[in-house]
């Protein structure tokens, strides 16, 4: 299980806008891994799942994970954080892309992840959109 934790805390390091790690996000995954914006109903496989930390740090280039808690039982691990940021890059939503607005945004987030062998299986990021929405507006 530390292992696990491990995982996840190298997860969310190498998706921090000031440090930005694409490759060392996506070495978290398993081979068949992959990420879900709840939300936004789309999932992200392959190399794809890069466009899940890469697409935030383009449109909140000082993107931050506020991690609050992290739990972990066998292989899930279940994390409480809030996504932080300004937005000053284009957002890309299943409505089309929002130009930079300026506003920073605090939006709550509750993310549940499988691990299978230390790595990802899944990622299911349940964030509050319409808090981002309304934050943006």
């Amino acid at each position: 299980m530390t292992d696990n934790l491990q995982t996840i805390k190298d997860l969310y390091a190498a998706a921090e806008g000031d440090s930005l790690d694409l490759a060392g996000f996506l070495a978290c995954f398993s081979e068949d891994g992959y990420a879900r914006n709840v939300p936004a109903q789309m999932d992200f496989r392959g190399e794809d799942i890069a466009l899940v930390a890469g697409g935030m740090a383009e449109a909140f280039p000082d993107v931050h994970r506020e991690i609050f808690s992290i739990d972990a039982v066998e292989d899930l691990v279940v994390v409480e954080l809030a996504i932080q940021g300004t937005h000053r890059g284009t957002l890309m939503t299943p409505a089309g892309p929002l130009p930079p607005t300026g506003r920073r945004i605090d939006v709550p987030c509750c993310d549940v992840f499988r691990l299978k062998g230390g790595k990802v299986a899944s990622f299911h990021c349940c964030n509050a959109a319409t808090i981002l929405q309304q934050q943006l507006a």
